[in-house]
């Protein structure tokens, strides 16, 4: 006997993205972070864009993230995205970048005057 597999997929994903194999933006990454907005109704949304915006109502996630709560191939998530980008219902913002080391220079002066003032 063959174990099932959980929720197995029954709809193939050029069915979910309408045939489409690249996103309408060229602008998304994996680490883009996705905000849902909350003012636009989810009337005329299919279900992975619903679930795409149910999975963002609660913060802002990667697109990475967003693909792995869906269970769907990132290639295709990027395709859902950049459609509700379009719709107005998600907005997308870059990750922040990691911080620069500080010149040990200027630290060092720093330090001297916050000594000069004790």
């Amino acid at each position: 006997m063959t174990p099932r597999r959980p929720e197995a997929r029954l709809v193939r994903s050029y069915v979910v993205t309408d045939g489409r194999a690249h996103p309408t933006r060229n602008t998304l990454d994996l680490v883009t972070l996705l905000i849902a907005t909350t003012d636009l109704s989810l009337a005329g949304l299919n279900p992975e864009k619903r679930r795409v915006m149910e999975v963002c109502r609660h913060g802002s996630l990667s697109l990475a993230e967003v693909a792995g709560h869906l269970r769907l191939p990132v290639s295709v998530t990027k395709v859902l995205v950049a459609d509700l980008m379009d719709s107005g219902h998600i907005v997308t913002r870059a990750p922040i970048p990691a911080a620069r080391p500080s010149d040990t220079r200027i630290l060092q002066e720093v330090l001297d005057g916050l000594r000069a003032r004790l």
